[in-house]
C-alpha cells in the first residue's frame, strides 16, 4: 500500500486512504493511520470528499496554489538590491562574510520607492542568500565613535566612482594585506587532506624565514587583483613603487591613453590620509613621473573593510591558501596566482623587494611645493595631485 501510495499525489494519496478506510468498518481511519503515516483528519477528509464526489455533490477539492515568491513577482530584486549596495558593502579579508551599513528598514523604504512592495523581513531573507551576516555590537571606547563626516564621504566617493567609471577611466582599490611569516607555521582555516599538516607549535618572526608584506591593487572595472610581495617593511615608498609598476607594466596597456585615475584607499597605514610621505610619493613617482592626475579617496576612520579589495581580493587570497603553511615566497605567490573566483576574479602576484626606508620626513616646504587640490567635499580626506610643469623624474 505505502509503495502505491508513493506514486500517487497528494490528493491522490488522500483519496485512496479514504477509500481503504471506509473498508474497514470499525476505527478504518485509525488503522490506515498506523500503516500509512497520514494523519486522521487527513483519511477522514479524503474518505468524506470521495463520497461526496460519488454522490455527485461536489468535485474533488485540490489546494490552491500559494503566493508567489518574490522572484517570481520581481525576477530582479537581486539586482537591485546589489545597485543600492555597491558603495556600502564591507567584507573581512579573512573570510568571506560581508555585511553592509544600511538597515533592512531602509532597504525596503528604498525600493519601495522605486516600485518594489517588499517587506524588511524579506529583506533580510534576501541578504542572506545573497551571502551577507549579521554583526553582533561591539563595546568600544568613546574616542573611537563615528566620524561626523562619514556618512557624507561615502556619498562622495560613491559619485567619484560613478563619474569615473561613466568615463571609463581606471579606479584601483589598493591596501596591504595581512603581514604573513614565511615557514612551517600554522595558518589558520581547514584543508582537504588525508593526514594533518604539521607545523611549529609557536608563531615567532624569528623563527621566519623572513616577514611577507603583500600589497594589492584591485581593478575595479576588469575585476583583477595584483599582489606585490615585499619584504618586512610596508611604507609609502613601498606602497607607491607597487602602484607605479603596476602602471608601469599593466596599466598603461589597459588604459591607454588615460591620464586621470582614481584611487581608494583606507584612512592609515602606508596609504593613509594623514600620511605626508604618501602625499609626496604620489605627486613624484606617480604624477610627475608618469604624467598623470591621480585622485585619492580616503575611507573614513574604522571603515577600511568598505575598501573593496577587502572583500572582493583579500577574502579570496585568504580562502585559497586556509589551512596550508605558507613555507617559502614561492609558495606564497603560488596560491595568490591560483586564486579565482566564479565571477571571473584573477589574481597576478610578483615580488617587490628592495630597501626601503622607514621614517621618511617630509617638511611644510616640500608639502608646499606639491600640486595638490583638495576637494570641496571632506578636504582631508579627498584630493587631486596634478603633474608638475616641471621637475619630471
Amino acid at each position: 500500500m505505502n509503495w502505491f501510495m508513493s506514486q500517487l499525489g497528494e490528493a491522490q494519496r488522500r483519496w485512496y486512504a479514504g477509500i481503504e478506510s471506509n473498508r474497514i468498518k470499525r476505527n478504518g481511519a485509525r488503522k490506515i493511520a498506523r500503516v500509512t503515516g497520514l494523519h486522521e483528519k487527513t483519511i477522514r477528509r479524503g474518505s468524506k470528499e470521495v463520497e461526496n464526489y460519488a454522490a455527485g455533490q461536489l468535485e474533488p477539492h485540490l489546494r490552491r496554489p500559494g503566493r508567489r515568491t518574490i522572484k517570481q513577482c520581481y525576477p530582479d530584486i537581486e539586482v537591485k538590491l546589489m545597485e543600492l549596495l555597491a558603495d556600502d558593502i564591507a567584507g573581512d579579508p579573512m573570510s568571506n562574510k560581508q555585511w553592509t551599513r544600511r538597515s533592512s528598514r531602509q532597504l525596503s523604504r528604498e525600493l519601495q520607492e522605486k516600485g518594489y512592495r517588499i517587506n524588511y523581513h524579506t529583506i533580510c531573507r534576501l541578504l542572506k542568500r545573497m551571502g551577507f551576516s549579521m554583526r553582533v555590537n561591539v563595546k568600544k571606547r568613546a574616542s573611537t565613535t563615528h566620524a561626523p563626516s562619514r556618512d557624507a564621504q561615502f556619498e562622495h566617493i560613491a559619485a567619484e566612482r560613478k563619474a569615473f567609471l561613466a568615463a571609463r577611466l581606471p579606479i584601483i582599490s589598493v591596501d596591504t594585506k595581512k603581514k604573513e611569516l614565511i615557514g612551517n607555521f600554522k595558518v589558520n582555516g581547514r584543508s582537504w587532506c588525508k593526514e594533518p599538516i604539521e607545523v611549529s607549535d609557536y608563531s615567532y618572526a624569528s623563527m621566519a624565514e623572513c616577514i611577507a608584506v603583500p600589497y594589492g591593487i584591485y581593478d575595479l572595472a576588469a575585476n583583477r587583483g595584483y599582489i606585490y610581495v615585499g619584504v618586512l617593511v610596508d611604507t609609502p615608498e613601498f606602497a607607491v613603487t607597487a602602484i607605479h609598476k603596476w602602471w608601469a607594466d599593466i596599466g598603461s596597456i589597459i588604459y591607454r591613453g588615460k591620464s586621470e585615475r582614481l584611487i581608494l584607499a583606507d584612512g592609515g597605514g602606508s596609504n593613509g590620509a594623514r600620511s605626508r610621505a604618501w602625499r609626496k610619493q604620489v605627486q613624484t613617482r606617480l604624477s610627475d613621473g608618469l604624467g598623470l592626475t591621480v585622485t585619492v579617496c580616503h575611507y573614513p576612520p574604522r571603515c577600511s573593510k568598505y575598501n573593496p579589495i577587502e572583500r572582493r581580493l583579500f577574502s579570496r587570497i585568504s580562502a585559497n591558501w586556509a589551512g596550508k603553511p605558507l613555507r617559502t615566497l614561492e609558495v606564497m605567490l603560488a596560491f595568490i596566482r591560483g586564486t579565482r573566483t566564479e565571477t571571473g576574479l584573477t589574481v597576478e602576484a610578483s615580488l617587490l623587494e628592495g630597501p626601503y626606508k622607514k621614517g621618511e620626513r617630509v617638511s611644510e616646504k616640500d608639502m608646499a611645493q606639491l600640486a595638490l587640490q583638495p576637494h570641496v567635499v571632506c578636504p582631508a580626506w579627498n584630493y587631486t595631485i596634478s603633474p608638475r610643469t616641471s621637475g619630471l623624474v
